[in-house]
């Protein structure tokens, strides 16, 4: 059966990765984490299409049915490019997030915190002004929260100071709502709250983006049934310390994980 493929950066899109686990359980995964040239948020527009268009042919040759980059830089930026290029349907993470963000802000101001690359493409805010154009948004960005991840410092004093003086911007404009502009911030989200403040509600698109994959899946009646999906992670760089990292956050043991040449034909 064919599967679902699903790419980011590094380890971060495990986030999606496991909330598509949740909601399709009979669904073949396959993920590619480009851990060797993790952060993207910090490239140029043209380089981070030629990395998505590298991660996407890996996964084609994987015999995937659909797509999802885990990755809001790719979200952002290489998006358009990448539809463009690939017949089948590929979906990105951050519509599913406006969308959840408007619906439950009581006050119209949100904020979003992303890498630099994706903070600088506006791409949220032509997303808020195309779904609700009352909505003020309130956009920083944090490069150094994506190497934190990477380096499993998730509960780290120093990543707290450093989370808490990106926020204060962010805390001086009366946001209620906070999206989570990348996919590696969940596994901060215990600092990010406590930065932020606990009445401040975070949105994390993980779950919102399983819920469009199934949705898209159903429509085109490409949902597999009837039987326990298969699992398979690749990465560029350090397969074991993927593997480790990636069985804390998921907290259960990890298939194989593989090393994925992408310069491969």
């Amino acid at each position: 059966m064919k599967a679902i493929g699903i790419f980011d950066s590094g380890i971060g899109g495990l986030t999606v990765f496991s909330q598509v686990e949740k909601l399709l359980p009979s669904e073949n995964l396959i993920y590619l984490g480009d851990t060797a040239r993790v952060p993207y948020g910090t490239k140029s527009k043209e380089t981070i299409e030629r990395f998505a268009q590298e991660d996407t042919q890996f996964l084609l040759q994987k015999n995937v049915k659909f797509m999802i980059a885990a990755c809001n830089t790719v979200s952002a930026l290489a998006l358009p490019f990448l539809k463009k290029e690939m017949n089948i349907p590929i979906m990105g993470v951050i519509e599913p997030a406006v969308q959840k963000a408007i619906f439950l802000s009581q006050n119209s101001r949100i904020g979003v915190i992303g890498t630099r690359a994706t903070i600088e493409s506006k791409a949220y805010d032509m997303a808020f002004a195309q779904l609700d154009p009352s909505v003020q948004v309130f956009s920083q960005a944090c490069p150094l929260l994506v190497p934190l991840v990477e380096e499993g410092w998730l509960n780290e004093p120093e990543a707290f100071s450093i989370t808490q003086k990106y926020f204060e911007p962010l805390i001086e404009k009366k946001i209620d709502t906070l999206i989570l502009g990348c996919t590696h911030y969940p596994l901060l989200s215990a600092i990010i709250q406590k930065a932020i403040g606990e009445k401040v509600t975070l949105i994390d698109s993980a779950k919102a983006t399983a819920e469009v994959c199934l949705k898209t899946l159903d429509e085109r009646n490409l949902l597999n049934k009837n039987q326990q999906g298969q699992h398979q992670f690749f990465v560029t760089d350090d397969t074991e310390g993927f593997r480790k990292k990636g069985e804390k956050f998921l907290k259960r043991p990890m298939s194989h994980v593989e090393r994925a040449d992408l310069e491969q034909p």
